[in-house]
């Protein structure tokens, strides 16, 4: 293939992505890969029609939906790469990815590169679900839950966070704080680093859940007492994520609602998990030692 020279002035005639030398000359940026500059050259410039479109949250921050087959398309890669690609931004502060939960695309925050500031990770998270991106951004829809057996003794418990705001945090944000910590989310972020979106994800839909208005939510099946269903998740932990993840794996039957099942999972987790793992230790057992 020849291609033709470019005469007088005739190279303005096209657009270009705008990729900042500061990440070619500066070293903080040294390790950053050239396929993760050229993303983030691709982000900033997604950022143009964001703020034509008035995608801003409360505090005048421009958000991106940019999702990750987007990035795929643009760069010709695979899904694989194009995840990675986004943690690796992540990684140098480039970018931060706000995860809404099951069905909708994350909101990304591209970050500005001059300004090497070390403002806290949670403190940026807080947008506002509402903001007008018309037909893309939506309020967290109300999440309807439900499980198996349940008592009294877990309706008498105290719910800790309410709809008013406590020094400063919402509701929700006492609740992503919570489950942060509850359930080690920085060490499965280390263990799983292959389900880093699916652990967002439950998140997610937990925070939703514990947030509903709703008298009654729906899992399984079944409809049961909010109350009940926030005190299950409210003493979830590190290995109930783990074992939830590990079903997901294992499970080879098309899943038509991830939502739902992810809830009955979570719901049935604390007293399915050892049940679980006991049946499998005796199954191995039984066939690995010799019978009489």
């Amino acid at each position: 293939m020849t291609l033709d020279y470019f005469y007088g002035q005739a190279g303005e005639l096209f657009s270009f992505y705008r990729i900042p030398k500061a990440l070619f000359q500066e070293p903080r940026f040294q390790d950053l890969s050239t396929d993760a500059k050229t993303l983030y050259g691709i982000l900033l410039d997604r950022m143009s029609l964001s703020v034509k479109n008035g995608w801003l949250d409360k505090q005048d921050r421009v958000f991106i939906i940019y999702t990750v087959q987007e990035v795929q398309d643009s760069l010709g890669c695979a899904d694989k790469k194009a995840t990675k690609l986004l943690r690796e931004l992540e990684k140098f502060g480039l970018i931060e990815r706000r995860r809404r939960g099951l069905g909708k695309p994350n909101l990304i925050y591209v970050k500005n590169f001059s300004l090497d500031t070390s403002i806290e990770h949670f403190k940026n998270r807080d947008i506002d679900d509402s903001a007008t991106a018309p037909n893309t951004i939506q309020k967290p829809s109300e999440v309807r839950c439900n499980k198996t057996d349940w008592n009294d003794t877990e309706m008498s418990e105290t719910y800790p966070f309410h709809s008013v705001e406590t020094d400063g945090m919402s509701q929700r944000e006492q609740l992503e704080e919570y489950f942060s910590q509850s359930l080690e989310v920085d060490l499965l972020l280390r263990l799983c680093p292959d389900d880093e979106d699916t652990i967002y994800q439950i998140v997610d839909l937990l925070v939703d859940t514990c947030a509903t208005n709703r008298k009654l939510l729906r899992i399984a099946g079944d409809d049961k007492p909010a109350e009940v269903v926030r005190s299950r998740f409210m003493k979830l932990n590190a290995d109930h994520i783990r074992f939830v993840l590990m079903c997901l794996a294992e499970n080879s039957s098309p899943i038509r609602n991830m939502k739902q099942y992810l809830l009955a999972s979570l719901y049935n987790a604390p007293t399915t998990m050892q049940l679980v793992y006991q049946n499998r230790t005796n199954h191995d057992f039984a066939h690995g030692s010799p019978r009489g």
